[in-house]
């Protein structure tokens, strides 16, 4: 099991990692006192399906409690427990903007009268032993939303890419458009195997199907096209931090035209190494 210990300065993006993270594939609770982490392991380790992925955030948030992550540390690591620390940053700067910009209390800012630079000062003080001992350290100053999103996914993918799942649907367009496309084709354009006698109760899943709809040039264009437009827009997705593209693609009933091209985009992305997922929405609606 990958178990990730995420903290680090309050401010420097935490929460937006842990999206990332969750986006990725990694089962996230945030806050969680340092005490318990030994046995949240145990308990993500040994469930009926153990979880691949894990992540947990512990902080200054949680005041005196957090003394002990050095203890919890170490009692992962006697009872041979694997887990990694990854450590978010700013400038102290940044910081103080960032809680000024959003209005938000610091943790620590009590300790000193409200102050918010003598709070960051503090929380840098206290964090340091933590920040030597992380395997991770991502300074976020001067990194976007998307920035960050693709560092985390370098981190634990290896390929920032890896972290967009496209989902194809085919749908039929008198059931209505699916409401969470970001894509959506329309393929009703293309020669219709329902008016085939023979393959009218057959799917787009059947060879006979496939075979009707793959004939024409008019499908070969659309589809040669289809891809290439696709192949050319997700790495532009990737690079604004997208983690999930529904492409739809839909015909009149959804059971011939629209179920071949999606079945066949979807080879087409999974071939090609990317994270997808189909859907036949309509297929088996009469």
């Amino acid at each position: 099991m990958e178990f990730v210990v995420v903290t680090g300065m309050s401010g420097a993006g935490k929460s937006r990692a842990i999206s990332a993270m969750e986006d990725i594939g990694f089962y996230c609770v945030d806050n969680i006192p340092p005490q318990l982490i030994p046995t949240f392991h145990q308990l993500c380790r040994s469930a009926k399906q153990p979880f691949s992925r894990v992540a947990v955030v512990t902080d200054i948030r949680g005041g005196d409690m957090f003394n002990t992550l050095f203890d919890s540390l170490e009692q992962l690591r006697n009872e041979r427990m694997d887990y990694k620390i990854l450590f978010l940053d700013a400038a102290d700067f940044v910081l103080s903007n960032r809680f000024k910009e959003t209005r938000r209390k610091h943790p620590l800012a009590d300790s000193y009268m409200g102050s918010l630079e003598q709070a960051v000062k503090l929380e840098r003080e206290v964090l340091r032993p933590v920040r030597e001992r992380a395997d991770f350290i991502i300074d976020t100053s001067f990194l976007s939303p998307a920035q960050l999103k693709e560092r985390i996914s370098s981190l634990f993918l290896g390929n920032a890419s890896d972290a967009l799942m496209i989902h194809c649907v085919s749908f039929g367009f008198k059931y209505g458009v699916p409401a969470e496309s970001d894509l959506v084709f329309d393929v009703r354009c293309l020669p219709n195997p329902f008016y085939v006698e023979e393959l009218k109760n057959l799917t787009g899943l059947d060879e006979p199907v496939r075979s009707y709809v793959m004939r024409w040039e008019q499908t070969k264009g659309v589809v040669q096209r289809l891809i290439s437009l696709i192949d050319y827009m997700l790495p532009l997705y990737c690079d604004e931090g997208k983690s999930q593209l529904m492409i739809s693609i839909g015909c009149t009933g959804g059971k011939h035209r629209s179920v071949t091209l999606a079945q066949l985009l979807y080879n087409h992305l999974v071939e090609a190494g990317r994270r997808a997922s189909v859907n036949h929405r309509d297929i088996r609606k009469l």
